[in-house]
C-alpha cells in the first residue's frame, strides 16, 4: 500500500511552468514546449531548445487577430480561447500536453512580451486542471 501512495504522489508532482521563448533555457524547465502558432520572430531554432511545438494549442488566427494583446480585450479573449480549447481540433494538443505533464515538470513557452495577457498561463492552468 505503501508503494501505492508513493506512485500517487509522484504522479502529482508536476509543474507547468510559463516562460518567454526568447529567455535562456533552465535545467528547471523540463520539456519545453512552444504554444505559439508562429515561429518567433528572429529567434534561431538551436537558440529556442524547444522539444515541441504545438501550434494547435494556440489561438487561432481569427482570435489572435481580434484581441491583439489588448489587455482590455484579455477577460473576453480568456473565454473565447476556453471554448477553443474545448473544440475538436485543439483536443490532440491538449492531450499531448497533459501526457507531457504527467508527473514531470513542462515549461509553456511564448513569444508574447506580457505574459499576464498571453494564452499560455490560460493553458497552463487548462493543462494542470486535468491532474
Amino acid at each position: 500500500m505503501a508503494r501505492t501512495a508513493k506512485k500517487a504522489t509522484e504522479r502529482q508532482q508536476h509543474e507547468v511552468r510559463v516562460r518567454r521563448v526568447y529567455e535562456a533555457p533552465e535545467p528547471a524547465d523540463g520539456t519545453r514546449v512552444l504554444v505559439d502558432r508562429l515561429w518567433p520572430r528572429g529567434l534561431a531554432k538551436e537558440a529556442a531548445a524547444v522539444d515541441e511545438w504545438l501550434k494547435d494549442a494556440a489561438p487561432s488566427a481569427e482570435l489572435r487577430a481580434w484581441y491583439g494583446h489588448d489587455p482590455g480585450r484579455f477577460e473576453e479573449f480568456a473565454g473565447r480561447y476556453g471554448q477553443e480549447l474545448a473544440a475538436p481540433d485543439h483536443t490532440e494538443a491538449l492531450a499531448r500536453l497533459r501526457e507531457l505533464a504527467a508527473g514531470n515538470t513542462v515549461t509553456l513557452l511564448t513569444a508574447t512580451k506580457d505574459l499576464r495577457y498571453s494564452h499560455a498561463p490560460l493553458l497552463a492552468a487548462e493543462v494542470g486542471a486535468h491532474h
